[in-house]
């Protein structure tokens, strides 16, 4: 289900990376992202895409759980990034 889920928002925000860019205060005052925000964003949703048909595609087992934690790794990097990088937010 979460791996599903995962790569269903990861696609959508390669299309939309203002999915992406509004929860961190990255998109413009109107919605919108910039083209050069995009870009930066667009990587981080085909890698999430990734991650989710990982979780998805992964037999039960130590391959699952590599999945997982790499998708673990991935969002707690995001966090720490976005933490770090981005001003502005609580």
């Amino acid at each position: 289900m979460v791996g599903a889920a995962t790569t269903a928002y990861g696609v959508t925000a390669v299309r939309r990376p203002d999915w992406l860019a509004r929860p961190v205060g990255m998109a413009g005052e109107q919605g919108g992202t910039h083209p050069y925000t995009a870009m930066a964003l667009r990587p981080l949703a085909w890698r999430d895409a990734a991650g989710g048909l990982a979780m998805l595609l992964a037999p039960a087992g130590p391959a699952l759980v590599t999945a997982a934690a790499v998708r673990i790794a991935s969002d707690v990097g995001d966090a720490v990034l976005f933490g770090r990088t981005v001003t502005g937010r609580v």
